[in-house]
């Protein structure tokens, strides 16, 4: 039962992403300037990037909070507010307040998606953490079958009511966690995480997506953009500096030198950036191009998130006898067949059968094998005592790919959308296909990381055979 109000609460947050991508549009209607016009996709964009950079930022910081007080308390205090956020933005009277109150979900949001993922390992023995943190995954690809025709069919009504249906979710899991949830020791205690450095890598991710968003519309020499890209630069290089002297820094850089961590963070990065730009970008080419209702777009959109928890599933034996990195790379390569799909055949007149659905299907399998493994392949590899922390640093590598990926393809599509960008949407489909290469190869170092390691093991074996099991269980670990 336990486990169950966890992954409801994951499902949660997981299906707001894919509702407010679809339901995006029809917010631009609702917030139409005095002259009619609707509001731009740079201007809308902040009700995705305004969520993962406040996400992002706090993370690791909610992550040292439950490590420090127990993971419970923090993971029902973060449903409670996400659920309160939720409503707010149901009644938002203008875009700003939308953007708030979005802001205020993320902040309920970063409380839960540590905690959760602590709280499930806590649940099962160790032998089993992997396959846990693929079902945790597998339920975010659960989320996302459901939520473009969910989303789909609430816009219909209004789009008010893709936040509604989070209340009576997030007030059945806060009512079934206080019976079932287990109570978690607390691991750490003294000061809490840099909170200035979660301040600084804020201003340094909102300026770089202002940078891309507003650069084509002010240009890209103008003193303003110029003006974000420093602080951008200057904030990111003091988050770095604090990090690496504070004594108790928001990301502990120094867990990015295992090898396999670091490999499988730099390949969430870029991983995530493509999968922004896909979700997004078809959401656009639907509703905007061809002209489809929210709905008919949420039931085109299903096939490929519908796939993503099945090839989860199926190839969780895959990634244990065969370790995670051949998954990773496998994955990247399909999903970089979906872009360069998408590139070559996307027509202003629309054709699903020949457009979208072959890309939809290749990308889907590809997000299956990648993204999950990715997560898992990351947090497996580190102590038990820094689960929720390495868990939300992951997870802040996540959304801040997300705000990079959304910001790209704004800059490239430009902040009018319609049939005269085709040919700004394959640039930005080409790009996102280079972005899921560049994920294969980090999952052939994986790989590679792997039998380095395995072969360690092996003559850690031979040279002391008293160590043989625990040589042994140290690679398959790996």
């Amino acid at each position: 039962m336990a486990s169950t109000v966890i992954l409801l609460a994951v499902f949660m947050t997981n299906l707001d992403l894919w509702i407010v991508n679809v339901a995006l549009p029809a917010m631009g209607t609702t917030f139409a300037s005095p002259q009619g016009h609707g509001a731009t996709l740079g201007s809308l964009s902040w009700v995705l990037n305004a969520y993962a950079i406040v996400l992002a930022a706090l993370l690791v910081v909610a992550g040292r909070i439950g490590d420090r007080i127990g993971q419970r308390p923090v993971f029902l205090a973060g449903v409670s507010l996400f659920t309160l956020a939720s409503l707010a933005c149901a009644l938002a009277p203008t875009l700003g307040w939308l953007v708030a109150a979005r802001t205020l979900q993320a902040v309920g949001a970063a409380a839960q998606l540590p905690t959760s993922l602590a709280l499930l390992l806590a649940t099962v023995p160790a032998e089993r953490r992997t396959h846990a943190t693929r079902n945790w995954a597998a339920v975010g690809g659960l989320a996302a079958a459901a939520g473009p025709v969910a989303g789909g069919l609430l816009v219909q009504i209004d789009w008010r009511w893709i936040f509604v249906i989070n209340v009576p979710i997030g007030i059945a899991t806060v009512l079934a966690g206080l019976r079932t949830l287990p109570a978690t020791t607390r691991r750490e205690q003294g000061r809490l995480p840099d909170l200035l450095g979660a301040l600084l890598v804020t201003v340094s991710i909102a300026a770089l997506s202002g940078a891309l968003v507003q650069g084509p519309a002010w240009g890209w020499t103008n003193p303003r953009t110029l003006l974000l890209i420093v602080l951008a630069l200057a904030a990111g290089a003091g988050f770095i500096v604090r990090s690496l002297r504070h004594s108790r820094p928001l990301f502990e850089l120094h867990l990015l030198r295992l090898p396999r961590f670091g490999a499988a963070s730099a390949g969430t990065f870029v991983f995530g950036v493509a999968f922004a730009i896909m979700l997004l970008s078809n959401v656009l080419w639907c509703q905007e191009v061809w002209h489809w209702s929210a709905l008919r777009t949420g039931l085109a959109m299903v096939p490929g998130p519908a796939l993503v928890p099945v090839v989860t599933l199926l190839t969780a034996r895959a990634a244990q006898r065969r370790g995670h990195g051949p998954l990773v790379a496998a994955g990247g390569a399909l999903f970089a067949a979906a872009m360069l799909w998408r590139a070559a055949f996307a027509s202003v007149a629309p054709d699903y059968w020949k457009d979208l659905l072959p890309s939809m299907v290749l990308g889907g399998v590809g997000v299956g094998l990648a993204l999950g493994t990715l997560v898992a392949a990351g947090v497996t590899s580190l102590p038990g005592h820094r689960a929720a922390t390495g868990s939300a640093l992951v997870n802040s590598v996540r959304q801040i790919s997300a705000t990079v990926g959304v910001a790209l393809l704004v800059a490239v599509v430009g902040s009018e959308v319609g049939p005269a960008q085709r040919q700004d949407f394959r640039i930005a489909w080409l790009i996102a296909a280079a972005l899921a290469v560049v994920t294969s190869a980090v999952g052939l170092q994986i790989a590679r990381s792997a039998a380095r390691a395995a072969g360690g093991a092996a003559d850690a074996q031979t040279a002391h055979p008293d160590r043989s099991a625990t040589a042994a269980a140290s690679a398959e670990a790996r």
